[in-house]
């Protein structure tokens, strides 16, 4: 039996999984582990399952728990996958077009000078019209001001503006960065602004979460550098997290690593984060990190994200030019999951139909019980699962627009897609089954035909997909610092009659994740490199969570 206060639990709430351990404080022994979906709506629920099924694997009383460390990359993913809250960006002072993730941006006269020098006077007026042009069209704003961080005022007035003429949240640049380069610093602005909506989610659902298990003792989320924030701070400081689940990643990798410099690769779900670690601490980027093209002034630990993962989509273009990812769907193996016993029939139907380009994928309405949001959803709802082809001959929308339509209901969770990925694969293999197998091998077969391959071939061929991206990445990651991001292409010359160049990754690679077991074998293989995946290596990020916990908090 545990003591009063001995444990910490450690979360990562993934872009699928949410990994949950309870950690023995004076030992740092796992005492139990968990794996259960991330329920996106509402992460608390998945973290409550978590949590209960943890301290009902063993005699460990809610009392013992001393400390909750939380890592996420739903932000991360939520950037990667285009999502997050449509945001109008406020421009002071600088007139030059910048080629940002805006919904809507305006440009305002103001700014200082160095030392705080007021450039011109604030345009009020311009920022009143324009708050009028974008209220009800955005649900964020940001803000960022020439040289705001001599002398922020300018953005302080135009943030007391915003809240007095509209209740959306407000990010103004000054607050995450201290540096010059007005484009960093306003996509800093904006993407932190766009997150703001998805951490205040979180962490009510966290707080409600561990309100409902009563637990008690501090809470905290992992920073992307490595740091602890408190819920409260991780709010209005939501741009700190980006990096939050690699920063797990690499403290876990830390601890692990035998040699001074090794890679730790973390494949999940919706993406596969590559980090290091060097003399046995992670590396960091004192540059701010990248996030999708764009460039921050956001401290992390250096990273390098690809948009592949065990949930990836599969497209059948032709066979020298098959997709997989970026986009995140729903397995095949997991589709009955979200539609009514009644409707299986009709999901097999519908898988049937699949192929290639726009018939990819399926759309499904997951609650048919809930009120129509839009004539679509509510002709999904009758419909069942079907193929945006369907929809397209049904609806008489252009592609484009459908599109649109289809991307904004995702974002609201009103529709879910479902398609071959590789984790149907892996149950057409036999090489997991936590899925409906039947329906990954009918999507199998289907796509297949498509490319004249047997189920075993087309699911060989998908994770072909997912190695070939991931060992290009970690060439990209690792040239681009050493030598050029060129040296990357170096790896697919085999191919050339004329010229042969062997590349080798020299550190050895730390395997995360519970698909990893399954791909990055290979992918060290090809990068002439060894592998390792430690103990718990499936929850790795939730260890590397409680570690960090336990090194940086309070005794």
């Amino acid at each position: 039996m545990t003591t009063t206060s001995s444990c910490i639990i450690g979360v990562d709430a993934g872009g699928t999984y949410t990994d949950a351990v309870i950690m023995d404080r004076a030992t740092r022994t796992v005492l139990a582990s968990v794996k259960v979906p991330t329920t996106h709506a509402n992460p608390g629920i998945g973290i409550v399952h978590g949590i209960r099924q943890l301290l009902a694997k063993g005699t460990i009383p809610v009392t013992s728990i001393a400390r909750t460390v939380i890592s996420t990359t739903l932000g991360t993913n939520a950037l990667v996958e285009g999502k997050g809250a449509d945001v109008g960006l406020f421009v002071i002072g600088f007139n030059q077009r910048l080629d940002v993730p805006a919904e809507d941006m305006r440009y305002i006269p103001g700014g200082h000078k160095a030392k705080g020098i007021e450039r011109e006077p604030l345009g009020l007026e311009e920022l009143y019209d324009g708050i009028k042009a974008m209220k009800g069209h955005v649900q964020a704003y940001g803000i960022s001001s020439l040289m705001s961080f001599a002398d922020p005022s300018h953005e302080l007035v135009a943030a007391k503006a915003l809240s007095l003429l509209d209740d959306k949240p407000v990010f103004c640049s000054h607050q995450a960065s201290t540096r010059p380069g007005m484009k960093e610093r306003a996509t800093t602005a904006l993407l932190n602004a766009k997150l703001l909506p998805i951490m205040q989610t979180f962490v009510q659902g966290v707080r409600t979460a561990l309100h409902e298990l009563g637990v008690q003792g501090d809470v905290c989320m992992v920073c992307g550098d490595c740091t602890e924030i408190e819920l409260d701070r991780a709010i209005r400081q939501s741009a700190s997290t980006f990096a939050s689940g690699p920063a797990a990643t690499a403290w876990f990798g830390s601890h692990i690593a035998s040699t001074d410099t090794a890679l730790v690769v973390d494949m999940g779900g919706t993406t596969t984060d590559i980090t290091m670690v060097a003399g046995g601490k992670p590396v960091m980027d004192t540059t701010g990190m990248t996030i999708g093209q764009w460039q921050t002034h956001v401290q992390a630990v250096e990273m390098f994200t690809v948009g592949v993962g065990g949930d990836s989509l599969f497209t059948p273009l032709g066979i020298d030019n098959n997709t997989l990812g970026p986009s995140r769907v729903i397995p095949l193996c997991q589709a009955d999951q979200y539609v009514s016993p009644q409707d299986v029939a009709h999901l097999t139907d519908a898988i049937q139909q699949l192929g290639p380009k726009l018939k990819s994928s399926l759309v499904i309405v997951p609650d048919p019980a809930s009120p129509p949001h839009s004539p679509l959803v509510a002709w999904l709802r009758d419909q069942g699962p079907t193929t945006s082809e369907t929809i397209l001959q049904h609806m008489g929308q252009g592609e484009i627009a459908l599109e649109r339509e289809l991307g904004q209901l995702l974002k609201t969770r009103s529709i879910v897609q479902t398609g071959f990925t590789p984790t149907d694969a892996l149950h057409c293999l036999q090489h997991i089954a936590i899925g409906n197998t039947d329906l990954a091998m009918l999507g199998a077969r289907v796509l297949g035909t498509c490319l004249d391959m047997d189920p075993v071939t087309l699911s060989n061929h998908v994770l072909s997909l997912a190695r070939d991206k991931i060992a290009t990445t970690i060439l990209q990651y690792v040239a681009g610092r050493e030598v050029n991001q060129g040296l990357s292409s170096f790896l697919h010359t085999n191919d050339n009659p004329l010229l042969e160049i062997t590349v080798r990754l020299k550190p050895p690679i730390i395997g995360i994740g519970a698909c990893s077991r399954y791909v990055l074998p290979e992918v060290a293989e090809q990068l002439g490199t060894t592998i390792v995946f430690p103990d718990n290596f499936d929850v790795g990020n939730a260890v590397g969570a409680a570690w960090l916990g336990l090194d940086k908090g309070n005794p």
